[in-house]
């Protein structure tokens, strides 16, 4: 079927969903903390509305790329979903992979994780990794993120991708128990999917990075359990952005006194797990200068840190260079995948 005309109504549309999937969105800003910084480094958010933003930026690869590939009919349905969900439906996935369980990990609706391995295996010891999505703490779920467990998967790894609360439903810290409370899950069952028992890696992108993070490092949410974290890999991950003053952080973390007790770069410490630290360097919205200060805590304990800068990338491009047809703007699959196996292959 012929590609539709491309119309300047079409884009804008695309443009406003995307706007709309942005980390924290354009209408939640705050222009007063424009120059704010953290007393270790950059804010989470600490600048005005950019004359070319990120997400104009990352909407323009993405629409040149949804017009490569859906009809009419696919096109229009913009209109009605999400332009992630879109974007998880329309793009190419990794063949050699598949869904292959969706299951419970608690009693709540948003306790539930999809499961993704490879459809071919010679061994039922697979490595294992949790993937945390992001979306400011208070929007996304693991169906717009099948693209990254395919691709994962397709890899020969064992993935799991769980739904947690989010605001204003929760605050912190209840969405950093419900990961705690997937990753206990999918540590103890994943030999019923072929999956290695007592060992994975986290991988977050974004807010999930910062969940990831929190993880590893702090041993409040898995306490005797947090060994069987034996890497993070942090995807555009904001680590240190205390004081704060974004209006989406301010909500999320209303009810904390101890702004520094939430930090994940105060927790850096000599049996912290190593870390994969990747951004773009176009990312306005979370400053690579957070993997900076965390790669510089860890490092100075002695912990093995690899961090990684993609040039001409931006915030969501990160995470969409997981797809098949954008992988040749970064290789963060391939260098997500290799960290997982070094940590992982003495286990």
């Amino acid at each position: 079927m012929d590609v539709p005309q491309y119309t300047a109504a079409d884009r804008a549309r695309t443009h406003a969903l995307l706007v709309q999937q942005h980390d924290v969105p354009y209408r939640a800003r705050d222009s007063s903390v424009h120059g704010a910084s953290s007393q270790h480094g950059e804010a989470y958010l600490n600048h005005p509305r950019p004359t070319t933003s990120w997400a104009k930026q990352q909407c323009y690869e993405m629409m040149n790329f949804i017009r490569a590939l859906c009809h009419a009919a696919l096109f229009t349905s913009l209109c009605g979903c999400s332009a992630l969900h879109t974007f998880n439906t329309l793009v190419p996935k990794d063949s050699g992979s598949a869904q292959v369980a969706s299951v419970a990990f608690g009693p709540l609706d948003r306790q539930k994780m999809d499961v993704y391995a490879p459809t071919q295996r010679s061994t039922t010891d697979l490595p294992v990794i949790v993937f945390l999505y992001g979306g400011s703490w208070n929007s996304g779920d693991r169906q717009g993120y099948g693209f990254v467990g395919r691709a994962l998967a397709a890899r020969g790894f064992l993935v799991a991708i769980p739904d947690y609360r989010l605001v204003p439903e929760v605050h912190y810290p209840t969405f950093l128990e419900d990961n705690a409370a997937a990753v206990r899950w999918i540590a103890t069952h994943a030999p019923e999917y072929g999956g290695r028992a007592g060992a994975l890696i986290l991988v977050g992108h974004s807010a999930g990075a910062y969940n990831a993070a929190m993880l590893a490092l702090d041993p409040r949410w898995l306490g005797a359990d947090r060994k069987v974290v034996r890497g993070f890999v942090g995807l555009a991950g904001p680590y240190d952005f205390a004081p704060f003053t974004d209006k989406v952080v301010l909500e999320t973390f209303d009810a904390v006194v101890d702004q520094s007790a939430t930090q994940p770069m105060a927790y850096a410490r000599a049996d912290s797990p190593p870390a994969l630290l990747a951004t773009g360097d176009r990312d306005t919205l979370v400053w690579p200068r957070n993997s900076d200060t965390l790669a510089k805590a860890l490092r100075a304990k002695g912990v093995p840190v690899v961090r990684k800068t993609y040039p001409r990338l931006g915030h969501v491009g990160l995470i969409t260079a997981f797809a098949a047809p954008l992988r040749g703007k970064a290789d963060i699959l391939d260098a997500t995948t290799a960290f997982a196996r070094s940590q992982l292959e003495h286990f």
